[in-house]
């Protein structure tokens, strides 16, 4: 008999080779209906995981984002495998939105047809309970199975990573490999929908504040297209996928491309700053991103663009507008929220900006984090011509430029959209791109631990969804920051960081995901990336610094 400790303190006994679904319906444990996986001795396992030592299990729900995570994973894993099964199509994932992931095939365009007979398909394995299995597997023969499926990159992706044995999962007939566990059977993730969209297939998963509702889809074509436009590029310079990143390290070419994706962030940039150039009566320049976005650098690169047309421009700190401590608004679980726009003094802000742009001298405070208060800063006065920028996560809220008239704003919205994926299933997604550069930042300017980093991360997180995304449509103008090698530098970085976070620590298991994923990536040495890529901002070594 095995001694088993459930998390919440309750102590069972079961027979070697009971699986974690047994037991949890045996102990009659009250969230199982929200339970689809599981961690077993802190190591994400599928519920049919059969028990065969001592052990601390520890139910995932949907109430969790990790929960919601395995559960549209696994909804994704269905949706390819009915596309391969009925169909006999490839289905490659090349963004979000919404929320949402979106799948195009390379072999054709996808019809309003297909993604209803994929959709009954899908409903069919919910109805069946079809069973998704976990399979443990000899390397040459997943890479066979991949082969024979046309997962090309994926086969390649196995050959580069020479991970022996290879566990894939199994639904349908048809085989897949992801970083994580899946639900054992379809059955236990009903909600989902599909969306036919522009040749291709957009699919939403659960809420997590209530896992029985699907997310609710806002179309953006502004940022559809700028993503699709990148995801074409990335396809051109055949950087789209790990495996192809790994084969560009190995042809020792890893210079070239950090310098193309250079040249295209410089690009993008300069056709901002023609466009500020066109509008003519530009005085305020807004930009907004998420934590982690690199905010500083793109600014301080945007002001040397403009430099091209002989425009300056003055950046105004944000941070020394925060109210003082005692007037800080409190979030719902008591704690200070620094990421609220109440946390700013909007009066002042707006009384400085309106002296600025009028020519006034202004007196701009500037903030003690120790001491929680305003104190007396500098004064500062635009010269003729000269244009203001404010970079923060609210730059894109009116409320915090009221005062400005709307034709002399020009807002950009920044964020790492989108950028090179694990293979054609698997992507890395923009918040976990933040994650990482996060948690490197952390520990070089902050003496932060990567624990540390990963546990104030979910409060950060809801602060963008609440004040950042929201009001993306305000933009004038976007800019992905993603850069498709980056993942393989942070990478050098990042894994020591992980690995000092202990498993007794309750982020074990996210540092244990986040090092799952980074596997799949080559390393790329820093040492040619140039002192004004974005990159910099985060493992030292800009020349903005």
């Amino acid at each position: 008999m095995l001694n088993i400790d459930l998390a919440g303190g309750a102590q069972l006994c079961c027979e070697k080779g009971t699986t974690v679904r047994e037991l949890l319906t045996n102990a009659a444990f009250p969230d199982l209906g929200k339970t689809v996986a599981c961690r077993v001795n802190h190591i994400q396992r599928p519920l049919s995981w059969e028990l065969s030592i001592d052990s601390l299990v520890e139910p995932v729900t949907t109430d969790s984002i990790e929960g919601i995570e395995v559960y549209t994973c696994t909804v994704a894993f269905m949706l390819t495998a009915a596309a391969t099964r009925i169909k006999n199509i490839r289905l490659h994932l090349t963004q979000s939105m919404s929320y949402s992931y979106y799948y195009e095939s390379p072999e054709r365009e996808l019809t309003p047809e297909d993604c209803s007979d994929i959709e009954a398909e899908m409903r069919r394995m919910v109805r069946d309970n079809e069973p998704i299995t976990r399979e443990t597997m000899p390397a040459d023969v997943a890479r066979e199975i991949m082969r024979k499926q046309n997962y090309a990159d994926k086969e390649r992706l196995l050959f580069y990573t020479g991970t022996d044995p290879v566990i894939l999962y199994k639904c349908s007939g048809v085989y897949d490999f992801f970083g994580g566990a899946l639900a054992d059977s379809a059955g236990i993730t009903p909600t989902f929908e599909l969306r036919s969209y522009k040749g291709g297939i957009f699919i939403s998963g659960p809420t997590l504040s209530d896992p029985s509702h699907t997310m609710a889809f806002i179309e953006s074509p502004k940022l559809f297209d700028l993503i699709d436009r990148h995801t074409y590029w990335l396809q051109k310079l055949q950087i789209s996928t790990a495996a192809e990143i790994h084969a560009i390290v190995t042809a020792g070419r890893s210079n070239e491309m950090i310098m193309g994706c250079e040249a295209e962030h410089t690009k993008v940039l300069a056709n901002i700053a023609a466009k500020i150039k066109e509008r003519g009566n530009v005085g305020l320049i807004c930009l907004a991103g998420p934590s982690s976005s690199g905010k500083t650098t793109s600014s301080r690169r945007l002001s040397v663009q403009l430099l091209t047309y002989g425009i300056t421009a003055a950046t105004l700190e944000l941070d020394n507008y925060f109210v003082n401590r005692d007037k800080t608004p409190v979030g719902r679980d008591g704690k200070y929220d620094f990421e609220a726009l109440e946390a700013l003094d909007l009066d002042l802000i707006n009384e400085n900006i309106s002296d600025l742009l009028a020519g006034k001298e202004a007196e701009i405070p500037r903030f003690d984090f120790v001491a929680g208060k305003r104190t007396k800063g500098k004064t500062m006065k635009l010269d003729p011509g000269q244009v203001l920028v404010i970079e923060g996560i609210h730059g894109l809220n009116d409320r915090l430029t009221e005062s400005v008239p709307a034709e002399r704003k020009f807002r950009v919205f920044i964020s790492p959209l989108t950028g090179t994926n694990i293979d054609f299933h698997n992507r890395i997604g923009t918040t976990d791109t933040r994650l990482l550069r996060r948690m490197v930042r952390d520990a070089r300017t902050r003496g932060h631990s990567a624990e540390a980093t990963l546990k104030m991360w979910p409060s950060v997180v809801r602060g963008a969804h609440r004040f950042i995304f929201p009001y993306t449509a305000n933009a004038d103008a976007l800019f992905n920051t993603s850069l498709p090698y980056e993942i393989c530098v942070l990478k050098g970085y990042v894994m020591p960081l992980l690995m000092t976070v202990g498993e007794d620590s309750p982020v074990y298991g996210e540092a244990l995901r986040l090092r799952s994923m980074l596997e799949y990536l080559p390393v790329v040495p820093s040492d040619d990336v140039p002192n004004l890529s974005l990159i910099r901002e985060f493992i030292g070594g800009s020349c903005f610094e």
